[in-house]
């Protein structure tokens, strides 16, 4: 998976039921997608972004080399973003913690951002998958000639693996032929997301972990991570 910033349960859900897990940064970033944004509910009860402000890079730039624009306070701003959750959720001072300690780092670039963030909320969970990134790996794979044969590539290359696990948003560019010739059984992972006390009478579905962790136990947030089929 493409690395994500503060993502929501169905990414979490994938990394605790998976034995390896792999931020795939070697690709074109795309702008004003899930890796440096998320979104949380807002003082009126709809939603809204929380953001980390980038440097200005050129269109095929590689996610690994996306820069962090740390001439704006973005880390304050995204705390005072969630101020108006100290009213209502019951987890409020230990999330707000939680993100501190986060946001006590130094980073530079995005992908360090987002694997630090999701480490820190593993831990948190009680999830011990082990997170890699694949620019860090030296793993040398087959060169991918359609988009569904990078996950695919790495894979074989990593010798052993059995099983490949993908949301279904992209279940359509999928050859399921190439993985069963490979010996890979490709599944595709979708989370059920149960409605959870946010705060208010009407339930937004899909928002960021950071709003699941507001309102939830670590228990119960598992449950809803395993609350998932195969379509």
């Amino acid at each position: 998976m493409q690395p994500y910033f503060f993502p929501y349960l169905g990414y979490f859900s994938l990394i605790k039921n998976t034995d390896r897990f792999i931020l795939f940064d070697t690709v074109q970033f795309i702008r004003h997608s899930w890796i440096e944004r998320n979104r949380i509910i807002n003082p009126n009860g709809d939603w809204q972004y929380i953001k980390v402000p980038l440097i200005k890079f050129s269109q095929n730039t590689k996610i690994k080399d996306i820069q962090i624009n740390n001439k704006i306070e973005w880390k304050d701003k995204i705390l005072a973003q969630l101020q108006h959750y100290k009213k209502k959720a019951p987890n409020y001072k230990i999330v707000i913690g939680l993100l501190k300690e986060i946001f006590s780092a130094d980073y530079f670039d995005i992908v360090s951002l987002d694997l630090n963030s999701l480490m820190k909320i593993i831990d948190y969970l009680g999830i011990d998958t082990s997170i890699e990134v694949f620019s860090s790996m030296g793993l040398k794979i087959e060169e991918a000639n359609a988009p569904d044969e990078w996950a695919l590539n790495i894979c074989k290359a990593l010798e052993n693996v059995v099983e490949y696990w993908n949301p279904p948003g992209g279940a359509a560019f999928f050859d399921r032929a190439k993985y069963k010739n490979a010996g890979i059984d490709l599944k595709f992972h979708s989370i059920r997301l149960n409605e959870y006390f946010q705060g208010q009478s009407s339930f937004i579905p899909g928002l960021s972990i950071i709003d699941v962790m507001m309102y939830n136990s670590v228990n119960d947030i598992n449950e809803m991570l395993d609350n998932y089929e195969f379509v």
